[in-house]
């Protein structure tokens, strides 16, 4: 019996040591070749990083059998201010960013076209004819420092004000914080004193009075709790004020090198069909913040359509102005602007 038990415990003792050497064995097969740090200024709860970066950093890790791990840092916890973000992935700072364009005025001129008033209509359609036009125009150009993996716009643009927007001539003088140089030019135009700021920086300046409204998309209000300090959200039917732009984009020497089959895995995850789903993502995930303002007793403000001609009558120099600006700079700002519309209209009718 004794030698009977020995031997079972020698047996037990072995495959307990056959199971950690397989486990070990394994866990090195699945251990990330490469380590990435992808940074943005968003909290990770807000809806892009939850809801399209989170997604994606997954599929690319999944993809790869574990040898990419994207680590995630929200709220430029790397450092830096938004603006910088950019440069970081240039630099290497940090190895993937999320960002808008028009955080560094005048730098990606052509993304602009984007921004003009009243160009947008529908999110993905909007996100895919960016990066098809970014295809013909801007790789080599704009983006030519960095690998562009993604380009999209967010939802349906709106003002959200401590007093109501009913009209064109409540804009007089207010205070407003918008996202970008076209947006800034636009609102200036119709009257409005635009205060140019990054997003992360809206709460504390409408609770210190530092603007009186802000101009962002439903889905940014929840994470950055703009409804609890605004109760006006004025919005234009079925017409879109304004979008920006945003990018997704790669340290260049970082991409390369990276071995082939890593580099299809980037590949495969990016381009038209991450544009396109990011950009329908982000107008899905206004719903539920413009319900929340519903709950929370928000007025909501949608101009009828002779107000809204109002406003497409008065912003329309905003768009002649960058035709001209683009004219001087010797990028054909007409015909930027009619393939830009010519691929949304395109796209809307898929």
């Amino acid at each position: 019996m004794s030698r009977l038990l020995k031997f079972t415990s020698q047996a037990a003792g072995a495959v307990a040591a056959a199971v950690l050497s397989l486990a070990a064995t394994s866990s090195l097969a699945t251990a990330a070749e490469v380590t990435l740090r992808l940074h943005q200024m968003l909290p990770a709860q807000a809806s892009v990083p939850k809801n399209i970066l989170g997604p994606w950093m997954a599929r690319i890790n999944e993809e790869s059998d574990g040898r990419i791990e994207i680590q995630h840092y929200p709220s430029m916890q790397l450092g830096g201010k938004p603006p910088e973000l950019i440069d970081q992935a240039i630099d290497g700072v940090a190895d993937i960013v999320w960002t808008l364009p028009g955080y560094t005025p005048g730098r990606f001129p052509r993304t602009e076209v984007f921004e003009l008033p009243f160009v947008m209509t529908d999110a993905e359609a909007v996100s895919r004819a960016y990066w098809q036009l970014a295809e013909e125009t801007m790789m080599d150009q704009d983006f030519k420092n960095m690998k562009v993996l993604g380009l999209w716009v967010h939802g349906p643009g709106l003002i959200h004000s401590i007093e109501p927007v009913d009209s064109l001539d409540d804009l007089e003088g207010m205070k407003l914080r918008a996202p970008t140089r076209v947006t800034n030019e636009m609102f200036s135009s119709l009257g409005a004193t635009p205060i140019g700021m990054p997003v992360p920086a809206v709460p504390e300046a409408l609770s210190k009075g530092v603007i009186d409204a802000t101009v962002v998309p439903w889905e940014v209000t929840g994470a950055l709790k703009i409804n609890e300090l605004v109760s006006n959200h004025t919005s234009f039917g079925d017409e879109s004020l304004y979008t920006a732009t945003f990018i997704l984009a790669m340290n260049r020497d970082r991409y390369e090198a990276l071995p082939d089959d890593l580099k299809a895995v980037i590949d495969n995850n990016s381009g038209l069909n991450l544009s396109s789903f990011a950009g329908k993502q982000m107008q899905l995930d206004d719903a539920a913040p413009r319900d929340q303002a519903i709950a929370n007793g928000g007025t909501l403000i949608e101009l009828p359509p002779e107000e809204v001609a109002r406003w497409k009558e008065a912003s329309a120099p905003t768009i002649k102005k960058w035709i001209a600006e683009m004219d001087e700079k010797g990028m054909d700002g007409s015909k930027l602007y009619e393939r830009a519309m010519q691929l949304i209209e395109e796209n809307s009718s898929r």
